[in-house]
C-alpha cells in the first residue's frame, strides 16, 4: 500500500495527525476493512489539558538539556522556567503573565517567543535546534488549546505574583545574554581591534594583489605551517569568528590556556597573547618555541599593552561574556553599560609632565563646545585610554560613548566623529583603581588636566589630532 500523499485541501497526514487522532482514524479505517459498524466504536474525546501536559509539556520539563531557548540566549532564560508541576497552575501562570491569549489561542506570546529562532540569522545554530524548536512549539500550541476549549479553566482566578513561574532575572539581564547583543560588543570591542593581529592570524586582511602583502603572506603561510591552522584566529566574518574561539574555549587542554577563560577573563589567551613578550633565546641565539601557559610569551611579540584602549576593549568583552555565559548577572543594576563604539580617530598628546610615571594608565575624555550656551558639554562623547611612554606622550584611538537612544542608529564596526572645538579631560589612575576593575571609566571625579583644540578627526595614527601640550589642574 503506498504512502498516503498530502495535498494541498487541508488534509492531513500521518506524521502531521495527533498521536489521539491517528489512532482513532486508524480504528475507523479497520472498522470499514473489517465490515464492523462504526457505531460500534467509541469515538474518544479530545485529550484533555492535563493529558497533554503530561505527555508533552512535562518531559520538557523534567529534561535535564537545556531548551531551544540556548539558540537565541547564553543563559539567564530557560523554556522550563516557565512550566509549573501542574497544567492548571501553568496555565494560570502564563496566562497572568500575558503569554497566553485565550481568545485567539494561536497567537499566545509563548508561542511567539518559541519560535524567535526561525528568525535567527545564524543559519547554521537554527538548524541545530530546529527539531527541538518545532517539537516545543507544536506542545505548547497542543496544550494552549486544550486549556482555551475549557470553561473552568477559562472562569478560573487569575494566579497571584508568588503563583507565576518565570526566569529568576530580570528583562533586561535576559536581553542582555542575547547572543545577538553578545555579538553586537563582540564586533565593538574585539573584531574592530583585529588588526593588532595582522598578519599572523588575520588570514581574511591579506591580499595577493597587493605588493605590500607578499611578505605578510608568506609569514603567515611560515607560522600556518609550524603551528597549525589555528593560527587563523580571526575568520571572515565576526559570527564566525566569535563562534570559533567558544568552540575552541571549550576544548580544555593540559598544555594551555583557553582562549576564552571564563573563571579568569584576564588570563584568557586571547588577551595573554597580544600582550606577551617574545620568548627567550636559547643557547643557540634562536627564539625558544612560544608559550600558550603562564608565563605567556608570543612569538609576534607585543601587539597591546595591558592598559591600553585596546586591552580595555578586549577585556570587556571576555569579562561580560563570562558573566554572561555563567548567569553572573541578576539584575539590571549590575550590567556594564556595554556602549563603546570604535573609531578611527587617533589623539597624540605631548608635553605630559615629568611628575606623571611612565607607563602609568591615563585615560581621555573628548568634550565638544556647545555654542548655544557657551560652554563645554558635561557629556563626554568620546575616550581613550592609553599609558605614558618614557618620551611623556600620549597615544590612542577614540571609542565614542554612545547615547542608549542613538545606538540603534549607529554602525558598530566603527563611527566617524564630525570635526569641531574640543577639550580633552585627562584622567590620572590615581590609587591604580584599574588594576581591580579594568573596564572602569575615570571620569567621576576632577580630571587632572586638560588641553584646547581645534580637532579634524582623521584616519589612522597619520592623521593624529595632536596636543603639543596640556594644562595640569590643582
Amino acid at each position: 500500500m503506498g504512502a498516503i500523499q498530502s495535498c494541498d485541501h487541508g488534509v492531513e497526514t500521518p506524521r502531521q495527525i495527533e498521536p489521539e487522532k491517528r489512532m482513532r482514524y486508524l480504528q475507523l479505517i479497520m472498522a470499514c476493512l473489517i465490515g464492523m459498524p462504526l457505531t460500534s466504536i467509541a469515538v474518544s474525546e479530545e485529550p484533555s489539558p492535563e493529558s497533554v501536559f503530561e505527555t508533552r509539556l512535562k518531559p520538557i520539563f523534567d529534561s535535564p538539556d537545556p531548551s531551544s531557548c540556548i539558540q537565541c540566549h547564553l543563559s539567564a532564560v530557560d523554556l522550563k522556567d516557565y512550566i509549573l508541576p501542574s497544567s492548571r497552575e501553568t496555565f494560570l501562570s502564563l496566562r497572568a503573565q500575558g503569554l497566553i491569549d485565550t481568545k485567539r489561542p494561536d497567537e499566545s506570546k509563548i508561542l511567539h517567543l518559541i519560535a524567535m529562532g526561525d528568525s535567527d540569522p545564524d543559519a547554521l545554530s537554527k538548524r541545530i535546534h530546529a527539531k527541538n524548536r518545532q517539537a516545543e512549539f507544536a506542545a505548547f500550541s497542543h496544550w494552549i488549546k486544550a486549556c482555551c476549549q475549557e470553561a473552568d479553566l477559562l472562569a478560573a482566578q487569575p494566579a497571584s505574583e508568588s503563583a507565576t513561574a518565570g526566569p529568576s532575572v530580570t528583562d533586561e539581564v535576559i536581553r542582555h545574554a542575547r547572543k545577538d547583543r553578545v555579538l553586537d560588543s563582540f564586533v565593538r570591542n574585539v573584531w574592530s581591534q583585529r588588526m593588532r593581529c595582522f598578519p599572523c592570524h588575520t588570514p581574511g586582511e591579506l591580499d595577493p594583489s597587493n605588493p605590500l602583502h607578499q611578505k605578510p603572506i608568506e609569514r603567515h603561510r611560515e607560522f600556518v605551517k609550524r603551528y597549525g591552522a589555528r593560527m587563523n584566529l580571526f575568520k571572515d566574518t565576526p559570527l564566525s569568528t566569535m563562534r570559533s574561539l567558544i568552540a575552541s574555549s571549550q576544548k580544555r587542554h593540559d598544555s594551555r590556556l583557553p582562549l576564552i577563560n571564563l573563571d579568569q577573563p584576564s588570563k584568557s589567551l586571547l588577551i595573554q597573547k597580544p600582550t606577551a613578550k617574545l620568548p627567550a633565546k636559547g643557547a643557540d641565539g634562536k627564539l625558544g618555541r612560544p608559550s600558550s601557559e603562564i608565563p605567556v610569551s608570543h612569538m609576534g611579540g607585543i601587539k597591546m599593552h595591558a592598559g591600553d584602549q585596546s586591552y580595555k576593549a578586549w577585556l570587556h568583552w571576555l569579562g561580560d561574556y563570562a558573566a554572561s555565559v555563567s548567569g553572573n548577572y541578576h539584575s539590571a543594576d549590575e550590567l556594564p553599560a556595554d556602549n563603546w563604539y570604535p573609531t578611527q580617530h587617533v589623539v597624540r598628546i605631548k608635553g605630559i609632565p615629568e611628575s606623571w610615571p611612565n607607563l602609568s594608565k591615563v585615560q581621555v575624555f573628548v568634550h565638544r563646545w556647545d555654542e548655544s550656551a557657551n560652554d563645554w558639554m558635561a557629556r563626554p562623547v568620546a575616550f581613550t585610554q592609553a599609558l605614558v611612554t618614557p618620551r611623556k606622550i600620549l597615544n590612542g584611538s577614540l571609542f565614542v560613548i554612545a547615547k542608549s537612544d542613538a545606538r540603534k542608529d549607529l554602525d558598530p564596526s566603527g563611527i566617524t566623529l564630525q570635526p569641531g572645538k574640543i577639550q580633552l579631560r585627562l584622567y590620572r589612575d590615581h590609587g591604580d583603581r584599574l588594576d581591580q576593575a579594568p573596564t572602569l571609566l575615570l571620569n567621576d571625579r576632577a580630571a587632572d588636566a586638560t588641553a584646547t583644540l581645534q580637532a579634524t578627526f582623521g584616519v589612522g595614527f597619520k592623521q593624529a589630532d595632536i596636543v603639543d601640550s596640556i594644562d595640569p589642574l590643582k
